[in-house]
């Protein structure tokens, strides 16, 4: 007999226009996770090696994307000292540079995937960040950690008393680790699905804490210890934005953030905008993640705002409109504009990307044209989204 799958969680309740008039949000299962996952901090060495060592980390191992879990609706963690055979005790001890530096084709190495932290919890502290991390391994048995990986497996199951549940979809886990699980299980199956290079056919090595795939410039593979590693041929991936490093399944999210009041728009500015520009919020939907929570979790990141009861639109929470550029440095600046301002933007002359702004208008908010979803996102606030329908 399955186990009954709990209630589904909700946002955190809030005093928004939005949440009085609709109510409050239910997240999606397998969404709804309860681990921040910090996703800037995912470069940081310091960072995960810190978290990875720390006595309160929970991992989550994967034998061929089987869970190791108690029962059909509860997964099981283990410490670090049950997979030191298999990962060693610092696996981030390198640098990334230093990593791909390293890299030998003939060496399988085990994923280590960095989810997040569990900031219910403050057992750890790194900077300003507080939770227990949560780390995700992959334990399959494959190539030269074969006999490693199948020893953790046995022990594992003989120590705890537990067993990978087999299972596609495993809907009958508690909603908050069905979310940790699908993440895990999205990435690990994008690394396992990408281990040749697109662009050149070489092997490719997982970085950014099973994130990100590079395609090394040289491999130490079948080098005498000491010397020096072969270069590769050159790669279309190492130039430019490449369409490999990242999981190209992630769908985008854009978002029009409202005040609480529903009288002002955040914008931000990139880094390579031209002169004046402001724009609305962007960013990528990660695997395990519903569309309302990447829109919370790009917001803050890059503009350090609340944002509360997500509908077709986004409303900042109140008491959570503070701008922080401190978390991930994508954006320049960032800055609440009133819908006033916003609509003599609407109605200024059209600047393109690439143009140069007319001479005395540089001081002047300018936003993306027409054809930008943006745009269209301002236009849908600013002519009157938060009033009564119109009339037909």
């Amino acid at each position: 007999m399955s186990t009954a799958i709990p209630d589904l969680p909700v946002l955190a309740a809030d005093d928004s226009m939005l949440s009085r008039k609709f109510g409050r949000e239910v997240a999606n299962y397998f969404s709804g996770s309860p681990l921040n996952r910090v996703s800037f901090l995912r470069t940081d060495h310091a960072f995960l090696n810190a978290a990875f060592a720390h006595p309160s980390t929970s991992f989550l191992l994967l034998d061929n994307y089987s869970p190791l879990a108690k029962d059909t609706s509860t997964l099981t963690y283990v410490s670090k000292e049950d997979i030191a055979v298999l990962t060693g005790l610092d696996p981030f001890k390198k640098t990334e540079e230093e990593q791909i530096k390293s890299f030998n084709s003939a060496i399988t190495q085990p994923i280590v995937l960095f989810l997040g932290l569990d900031e219910r919890k403050t057992g750890f502290e790194y900077r300003e960040y507080k939770g227990n991390p949560y780390f995700a391994v992959d334990v399959t048995p494959k190539g030269s950690i074969e006999e490693k990986a199948k020893s953790v497996i046995e022990a594992v199951k003989a120590k705890h008393g537990v067993s990978f549940t087999p299972g596609a979809r495993l809907l009958t886990l508690n909603a908050p680790e069905a979310a940790i699980y699908a993440q895990a299980r999205a990435l690990l199956d994008w690394n396992a699905r990408n281990p040749f290079c697109g662009g050149c056919g070489e092997r490719t090595m997982s970085i950014n804490a099973g994130t990100k795939r590079v395609c090394p410039s040289t491999d130490l593979a079948g080098i005498p210890e000491g010397g020096e590693p072969k270069k590769r041929a050159d790669c279309p991936t190492r130039h430019g934005v490449s369409n490999l490093c990242f999981p190209r399944t992630d769908p985008t999210v854009i978002m029009a953030i409202v005040s609480s009041d529903g009288t002002k728009l955040l914008l931000g500015r990139g880094k390579r905008y031209p002169p004046g520009w402001y724009s609305t919020l962007a960013g990528f939907l990660e695997p395990g993640e519903s569309i309302e929570e990447a829109v919370r979790r790009e917001t803050w990141e890059e503009s350090g705002v609340h944002v509360g009861r997500v509908i077709i639109h986004r409303q900042a929470l109140p008491n959570g409109e503070t701008i922080n550029l401190g978390n991930d440095p994508e954006l320049e600046d960032a800055k609440w504009y009133t819908f006033d301002e916003v609509r003599e933007a609407m109605g200024m002359s059209t600047v393109g990307f690439g143009d140069a702004v007319p001479e005395g208008e540089q001081r002047k908010l300018r936003i993306p044209p027409q054809t930008a979803i943006a745009n269209r996102l301002m236009a849908a606030v600013v002519e009157g989204y938060l009033g009564p329908p119109p009339k037909i």
